[in-house]
């Protein structure tokens, strides 16, 4: 039951990911959730975030931005970014999914979901039959408190990583440190 809500695989954030491994893996888009996953609830794309896409778009994947958020939200969001977007996409109702992947021009096993939520984009690309990454969400250094539902979030986790089967079903996707 609670492998709906599994990723196939975690990174502690979006420049963790390889993105070249995807690539090499026949991976041929990326499609990221906006707040808490690139930048704060809210905030606008930072230098970080536009060289992150450059970096992707140069390696050669096709993105796209899918988002609950307004088409306003999003526009201003991506000002110093090429990309596609959808707006309001109800996640995680796959229609949002489906979507993206039209307008991507790609299919699900060529497309991978970057996202920080379990309840919406985790499950949201599960239910589509999309891979997914599952990144720990962005907070506040201040921020002491968390909701709950990023508490049921942390009790799904941690059975994700009791299940061996279901992590790393994209390899190592987590870059090496040196």
């Amino acid at each position: 039951m609670l492998k709906k809500f599994f990723p196939h695989a975690y990174a502690p954030d979006v420049y963790a990911i390889d993105y070249e491994y995807l690539y090499e893996q026949g991976y041929q888009a990326l499609i990221f959730d906006i707040d808490q996953t690139l930048v704060q609830h809210g905030e606008q794309s930072t230098k970080e975030v536009d060289e992150l896409f450059k970096r992707i778009h140069a390696i050669g994947f096709k993105t796209i931005l899918l988002s609950n958020n307004s088409k306003e939200r999003i526009e201003e969001f991506i000002e110093n970014i090429d990309t596609l977007y959808v707006a309001m996409a109800d996640k995680p109702q796959v229609d949002g999914y489906l979507k993206a992947l039209d307008m991507l021009g790609t299919s699900k096993e060529k497309t991978v979901f970057i996202g920080d939520q379990i309840f919406t984009d985790i499950l949201g690309a599960n239910r589509c039959g999309i891979p997914s990454i599952l990144v720990r969400f962005l907070r506040h250094d201040y921020e002491t408190k968390i909701g709950k539902k990023r508490q049921v979030e942390r009790l799904v986790l941690a059975c994700y990583r009791l299940s061996r089967t279901y992590q790393n079903r994209l390899g190592n996707v987590v870059k090496e440190i040196n």
